[in-house]
């Protein structure tokens, strides 16, 4: 029996019995999931998010995507997922959290005023530090999972073929601090005023170098404004610039595994 899911187990059979407590209203499968069949559920007790996930590695990681968030949670300015971890009736880990209410930072990004996005930037960078910031000690193992290890096992056993990542480098400059690991626009959201409120999806999370947060953000397209006004609070740009390139490298290697195998999936976020 495989641990993972597909689009052809009964999800919405599952999503029933985890809250049956709960009237289901409706589902709807959010086609942007790379890591797991992402699924938004709306109760009559409010909306929920499932993620189910794809493979086995993903498996594996997203008991640490549970760990992480609870972990983290109130330890920064930022509303982030109080998430569960669930098994079904054949051990297949897949995790449920309540929806954090609002936009993505990559739905608004190009439709924010001055203001809105230079507030924006100074928030991302602030939710890097405070992150990084957090105590470690007594920390769940899954919580110290080092950021190098998740990617160099992502790269070299879940991708077809090898890419050229820059995984030496990314393991030599880490350091013992919390990362958020894929800190990109989709993962971070805004209320109704385009003031960030929170961050979701701790996935890639573990231990590594803030600065490869920081290089997340910028590794993917977004207005020249924000991205001068977000690395304004940040030193050691050749460390940030090096680090970039890893990022698109893992993206262009990541989105070249998902056309091949599951075609389903948006990839206009790249």
């Amino acid at each position: 029996m495989n641990n993972f899911f597909t689009p052809s187990d009964p999800l919405d059979e599952i999503i029933t019995e985890t809250m049956p407590e709960k009237k289901v209203l409706k589902t709807k499968q959010i086609l942007t999931g790379w890591t797991n069949i992402v699924i938004e559920v709306t109760t009559d007790q409010g909306a929920y998010f499932f993620r189910f996930p794809r493979n086995p590695f993903w498996s594996r990681m997203i008991i640490k995507d549970a760990a992480v968030c609870n972990f983290v949670d109130g330890k920064t300015s930022y509303y982030t997922p109080q998430m569960k971890l669930c098994y079904d009736k054949d051990g297949r880990p897949f995790s449920v959290h309540q929806k954090i209410e609002g936009y993505t930072l990559g739905d608004r990004i190009y439709h924010l005023s001055h203001t809105a996005l230079t507030g924006a930037a100074y928030d991302v960078a602030k939710f890097i530090k405070e992150l990084s910031g957090i105590d470690l000690r007594g920390a769940p193992k899954e919580v110290q999972f080092p950021l190098s290890k998740f990617l160099h096992e992502l790269d070299y056993e879940h991708y077809n073929k090898h890419i050229d990542a820059d995984h030496k480098y990314i393991k030599a400059t880490e350091e013992a601090k919390l990362v958020h690991g894929d800190l990109n626009l989709g993962n971070i959201l805004l209320d109704e005023n385009d003031k960030v409120i929170g961050v979701i999806d701790f996935c890639f999370a573990g231990t590594g170098n803030p600065n490869m947060d920081v290089a997340r953000m910028v590794s993917r397209p977004a207005p020249k404004e924000f991205e001068k006004a977000f690395l304004s609070y940040f030193d050691n740009t050749s460390e940030i610039t090096r680090m970039k390139k890893a990022w698109k490298d893992i993206d262009n290697g990541y989105a070249e595994h998902i056309r091949e195998h599951f075609p389903e999936i948006n990839l206009n976020q790249l």
